[in-house]
């Protein structure tokens, strides 16, 4: 009897070791670690410092307005391209605006400012993205003299694209990362607009976006809620791009709650919780909060993957707000307001999602599902990814009502028969590294 305890203790210990186990990448971990709610903190404070940011404001005052600011700017991505080896460079992208009867009052020079670290693959081209806004506004959008802080809105944005940038530009990357903080968001989403048209014509593989407004503090008015262990992503479902296209084909395959963005979401949750401590990636299923918009919209709308990241409780006493008191209440974007430790969190979950992406192959290519006879059990098939070398592949289950991937099994082949029905669960496939990096997921399409 104690001899066969011992071999049946023996078969569950080799059972259990022998499961894959998703671990974190140490370099990524390191990189999580190097975040510093000192250096956010110090980056919104000299934002604020120059009185206002409005994409109206001055260009030529050394030390308030616009210019100032992204100078500033450009000069920190400068600063941080030295510990790049030649890698990282930065310009400020300018366009000149006309006036259009709405926000815009008179013709004015729009800067964005980019930094881009150049992936070590000659031949892989993909792009990924951070971008925050450096623009703010009072309650006025056409106000340009007056004191606006836009420590949230977005300070907390920009601030998070620039410690990115410090900490990654000190690491190599297969794919290429931008970091970019873009004006005129509250003149009409005007810089995303500019560099999303720049994107489109020039053929930009852009393989992700990660847009970050407002993501510095954890609490509103009115139902007075604190929340600094989870932020929000928000996606859009049904592609905004040519959707008359292809309406039939994801109405047929009950692909409504599939489109790029929604997976770039659910892959934001699951390799930001894996790697921040105490935090909870909620989705929201919508491109934006209601009837409002953000700078990945753009983006979305030209056929891009893009997603916007937000704290969990917005204050709209401090958004779009002059500096004020009024029956007790105080208004005003001001950096007292500012969890930087929330901040540095979120800022977190954006290093880890893009260094994953970046050191990860590209997703495989031609996923499809056998539909030529009925059954019970689904056989997919796939090709090795286009960049960057795949030791594994994980395939993905999750069930029709399941808002994220439920499983997740490891194989080294390029096909898989599951014991599962495709009438109750839906599909992907990822491509992965020998450091366990992980593609974004490829839903199958029928094999024709």
């Amino acid at each position: 009897m104690r001899s066969l305890l011992f071999i049946s203790l023996l078969f569950i210990l080799n059972t259990t070791f022998a499961q894959s186990i998703v671990q974190r990448d140490p370099t990524i971990e390191k990189m999580v670690k190097t975040i510093s709610a000192d250096s956010l903190k110090s980056y919104i404070n000299t934002l604020v410092a120059f009185g206002t940011r409005n994409t109206l404001s001055s260009q030529t005052n050394p030390k308030r307005g616009i210019g100032a600011a992204r100078n500033w700017v450009l000069s920190k991505f400068n600063e941080f391209s030295k510990h790049s080896n030649g890698r990282m460079t930065a310009m400020i992208d300018t366009v000149t605006l006309k006036p259009d009867g709405k926000r815009v009052n008179r013709n004015v020079l729009l800067g964005n400012v980019v930094a881009t670290l150049k992936g070590t693959d000659p031949n892989d081209n993909r792009i990924l993205i951070i971008s925050g806004h450096l623009d703010n506004m009072r309650s006025s959008p056409t106000d340009s003299i007056g004191d606006a802080p836009g420590a949230n809105d977005d300070g907390s944005g920009t601030a998070a694209v620039i410690e990115c940038a410090r900490v990654m530009s000190q690491y190599e990357f297969s794919a290429t990362i931008i970091f970019v903080a873009v004006s005129g968001e509250e003149q009409g989403l005007l810089g995303s607009t500019f560099m999303s048209e720049k994107a489109k014509k020039e053929n930009w593989n852009i393989e992700a976006l990660l847009n970050n407004d407002i993501i510095g503090s954890n609490n509103s008015n009115e139902t007075n809620n604190i929340n600094n262990t989870k932020v929000r992503v928000f996606s859009e479902g049904l592609p905004a791009y040519e959707t008359e296209k292809t309406a039939t084909r994801i109405r047929n395959l009950g692909l409504e709650n599939d489109g790029p963005s929604r997976q770039l979401a659910r892959y934001v949750k699951e390799i930001g919780e894996r790697y921040v401590d105490n935090m909870q990636v909620v989705l929201v299923y919508r491109n934006d909060r209601f009837l409002r918009g953000g700078d990945h919209t753009p983006y979305v709308e030209r056929g891009f993957t893009a997603v916007r990241i937000t704290e969990m409780n917005e204050n709209f006493t401090r958004q779009h707000q002059d500096v004020r008191t009024e029956n007790n209440i105080h208004y005003g974007d001001l950096p007292e307001h500012i969890d930087h430790e929330y901040l540095r969190k979120n800022t977190c979950i954006n290093l880890a999602n893009l260094a994953n992406l970046a050191k990860a192959p590209s997703a495989p290519q031609s996923v499809k599902m056998e539909v030529k006879t009925l059954g019970n059990t689904t056989y997919l098939t796939w090709d090795s990814p286009k960049y960057g070398k795949a030791t594994g592949y994980y395939v993905l289950l999750r069930e029709t009502t399941s808002a994220v991937w439920e499983k997740k099994i490891f194989t080294t082949e390029k096909s898989m028969r599951l014991p599962y029905s495709k009438d109750n669960y839906f599909f992907a496939v990822q491509a992965i590294n020998a450091a366990g990096n992980e593609s974004l997921p490829v839903v199958p399409v029928p094999e024709k």
